[in-house]
């Protein structure tokens, strides 16, 4: 069995409860050092105090969103701009959100609609895999 994630650390971000108990449920099961927030906010305090190896976002949320969340994120450090940030929302692409979400290069885009929790926990591991040569 590859333990791709074992140790990796992931901050979910997500205001749903329920979604936010099965995503820190299913990557614990692979190993994962989970951190949580329930909102934009929260999520920025926890990234000013630490640095996890994987985001995985929700767009629509209270006090801040996804996109500005995602915006933070990528203007600040060196390490902002290449954490692999995989957005996991409610919402389908239109341009405006495809322009406001392309331009910080996101990992996945991913419509929690069209996938299992099996399938985000590959997309996850996805970021890990050594591109061949």
């Amino acid at each position: 069995m590859e333990q791709v994630l074992a140790g990796k650390k992931i901050l979910i971000v997500e205001d749903e409860p329920a979604m936010l108990k099965a995503l820190v449920d299913e990557f614990s099961q692979e190993g994962c050092v989970v951190m949580k927030a329930e909102d934009g906010k929260v999520a920025l305090e926890l990234l000013s105090k630490d640095k996890p190896d994987v985001i995985l976002l929700d767009l629509i949320m209270p006090k801040m969103n996804g996109i500005e969340v995602l915006d933070t994120v990528r203007a600040g450090s060196a390490w902002g701009k290449k954490v692999p940030i995989v957005i996991l929302t409610n919402l389908s692409p239109n341009d405006s959100i495809m322009g406001s979400v392309t331009k910080n290069e996101p990992s996945y885009y991913l419509i929690k609609s069209d996938w299992k929790l099996y399938d985000v926990v590959q997309k996850v591991k996805d970021c890990f895999k050594t591109p061949p040569l």
